[in-house]
């Protein structure tokens, strides 16, 4: 690998096509706003599958103890998962543009839930009452710069937003 070619290419990130996308963004604000979408078939039971775009269907189950075939993860568990890939997609973005080289990365995820509400037992907060992430890195990098890579990272974490704030959600039967 060429300096340029390591230079435009940093914790395998394509730097060059993320420099392109904020320039077009400033460029055009316009650009910046985007929709993104999935759809879900319910597979009988407590199975289902997403696809999202051309990718091939990510399956849903829920654990035998509620009721279900344990054939995969279930949704909570996704939706920890998709926090932890927005953190990891988050530092090795801006790990990259900060110049910052990660040597390892990795998050444990947990999050508090009461099953009251799910199963009819009670009224009130069906979702997660609390989520942990902890995250671990390796870089060489200084402490400093570390700790202000976290920031950025928590400051712009699309679904780690999203999950903190209230976030209107419209479910219509059709």
């Amino acid at each position: 690998m060429t300096t340029a070619e390591a230079q435009a290419q940093l914790n395998d990130v394509n730097l060059a096509a993320v420099g392109a996308l904020a320039e077009a963004i400033q460029a055009d604000p316009a650009k910046a706003g985007t929709t993104w979408a999935a759809h879900v078939s319910w597979k009988g039971g407590f199975a289902s599958e997403s696809r999202v775009r051309s990718f091939p269907p990510v399956p849903s189950d829920e654990p035998a103890g509620l009721g279900g075939g344990d054939q995969a993860p279930n949704p909570v568990e996704q939706l920890l998962g998709a926090l932890g890939n927005c953190l990891a997609v988050g530092y090795a973005a801006n790990a990259s543009v900060a110049g910052i080289a990660i040597d390892e990365l990795t998050i444990d995820l947990k999050g508090d839930l009461d099953l009251k509400v799910f199963l009819g037992l009670a009224e009130g907060h069906a979702g997660f009452d609390s989520i942990t992430a902890t995250v671990r890195l390796k870089s060489a990098a200084a402490p400093e710069q570390l700790a202000a890579l976290h920031q950025r990272v928590q400051a712009s974490s699309p679904v780690g937003h999203t999950l903190s704030s209230a976030v209107p959600v419209t479910i219509t039967a059709a």
